[in-house]
């Protein structure tokens, strides 16, 4: 079974930073892809951001490219946030996969997942 566990968010005014980080058993890093969705109220589970632990490749929705980085160090998985926008209030999740890449990181493209932590940005 794989395990998957969020940790880092919480509330922000705008403009500050967050760093996510998401932890899981070794299995799920095993050259696994580690994707971050979130999803607001009201709204649709999105992709935030995806690395390939095959390639090493990353991939970022335009809402947050040059905002986010997301790395992968050992067994932990990170999404730095820089330049916080209301609008990136959300419930943030990290889930694992073999791998991603253009095309193939959306939520449905994801069987292993955590619970989620909430991030809240004020203006």
């Amino acid at each position: 079974q794989v395990q998957v566990e969020e940790s880092g968010g919480g509330s922000v005014q705008a403009g500050e930073s967050l760093r996510l980080s998401c932890t899981g058993s070794a299995l799920a890093f095993d050259d696994s892809a580690m994707g971050w969705f979130r999803q607001s109220a009201g709204k649709l589970r999105e992709g935030v951001a995806c690395v390939s632990g095959m390639t090493g490749k990353t991939y970022y929705a335009d809402s947050v490219k040059g905002r986010a980085t997301i790395s992968l160090d050992k067994d932990t998985a990170y999404l730095q946030m820089n330049a916080l926008e209301p609008e990136d209030t959300a419930m943030y999740y990290c889930a694992v996969e073999r791998d991603c890449y253009p095309g193939r990181w959306g939520p449905d493209d994801f069987r292993y997942w955590g619970q989620g932590t909430q991030v809240t940005v004020s203006s």
